[in-house]
């Protein structure tokens, strides 16, 4: 056998198994298309939404592998945690994500308050329980009572809730890819699947803007 026939049977299999892994998810058993689709914030990007609450068990797990797949993406994928808003007490909890982000603490602030609730077991149901994380990190009472307060919160927060209603989310963590596909944990298998569809799904859609 001579070595251009290797050669092109080796590309042959190449092929095939590139057509296998790209037929490996299926829309509707493995993903959901969204319809309509749900704008995104930039459309010069590949936008990837992590649905959350902080009272969630299984977000709580997710974050550290949320953490370190986000220093995978590439420039052109913009990743943003949105709080899911299905009553009161997670609305207040979605007020205390944007509030960190407002007043530049997000970073200790975000796994502060999953602590709380997973591990400690603080319900933080109030506005009190809050501040006693906030002002622990820092943060003057005053400035958290204000910003959780505010005009800009308050929006963010009607927009988290607008955003997971479009999505028709019904569990969290779910994630949304470009306002197009929605990934749910029982349909991806586990965690770590969702993660792998959502770069299949990334890579479905830089190759659709060629």
């Amino acid at each position: 056998m001579t070595r251009h026939l290797l050669l092109s049977l080796l590309l042959v299999f190449v092929s095939i198994g590139a057509s296998a892994g790209e037929k490996a998810y299926q829309e509707g058993t493995h993903y959901d298309l969204i319809s309509p689709a749900v704008r995104t914030a930039d459309p010069d990007k590949i936008e990837v939404v992590e649905f959350f609450w902080y009272g969630c068990g299984h977000c709580y797990n997710f974050e550290p592998m949320i953490g370190q797949w986000k220093k995978t993406l590439s420039e052109d994928v913009d990743f943003r945690p949105s709080p899911a808003v299905w009553n009161p007490t997670m609305e207040l909890h979605a007020r205390a994500f944007y509030t960190a982000e407002a007043l530049g603490v997000g970073e200790t602030l975000h796994p502060a308050i999953f602590q709380a609730m997973n591990v400690d077991g603080k319900r933080l149901t109030s506005e009190a329980d809050l501040a006693q994380l906030f002002t622990a990190s820092g943060v003057s009472a005053e400035d958290f009572q204000q910003a959780l307060n505010s005009f800009g919160v308050g929006s963010q927060v009607r927009q988290a809730n607008s955003r997971a209603r479009a999505a028709k989310i019904t569990g969290t963590p779910s994630m949304m890819v470009n306002g197009k596909y929605l990934i749910s944990a029982r349909k991806a298998g586990s965690q770590s699947e969702m993660l792998q569809l959502a770069d299949f799904l990334i890579e479905k859609e830089r190759a659709s803007s060629q």
